[in-house]
């Protein structure tokens, strides 16, 4: 089965990204595929390049990018949630006038069309949320 993750929560504000996380490597290990994570509302911050928690606590944005290296999985990320919340990537820091960007790569700037159609295109889509 084709599955995509809606992911709505903070990294770790709640336990929505932890819980998405664990359930991504779940489904990959029975066999099914992983087409893509949408981070959306606070989930935008997964996507943060600056974050730096505690070593002795998960990184969660390199968990994220660990499983894109490993799956092939893409990482999208709402543009309106992610300005909205001061994470742009270059293009947008440049467009805006700000003077760095703070959206980790491989993670992309994508619309909700395209989780519309991550919708369309998967046997599943599963919503991890506070």
């Amino acid at each position: 089965m084709r599955y995509a993750i809606l992911l709505l929560g903070a990294p770790y504000s709640h336990q929505a990204s932890h819980s998405a996380l664990r359930f991504a490597h779940a489904l990959i290990a029975r066999g099914h595929a992983l087409q893509a994570v949408f981070f959306y509302h606070d989930g935008v911050h997964n996507a943060a390049r600056l974050a730096a928690p505690p070593q002795d606590e998960r990184h969660l944005t390199d968990e994220w990018i660990a499983l894109h290296a490993e799956h092939g999985t893409s990482l999208e990320v709402c543009i309106a949630a992610a300005l909205r919340r001061g994470l742009v990537d270059e293009r947008e820091a440049v467009r805006h006038g700000k003077s760095g960007h703070s959206l980790e790569a491989p993670f992309e700037l994508t619309g909700l069309g395209q989780l519309i159609d991550l919708g369309q295109r998967c046997d599943r889509l599963i919503t991890f949320a506070p």
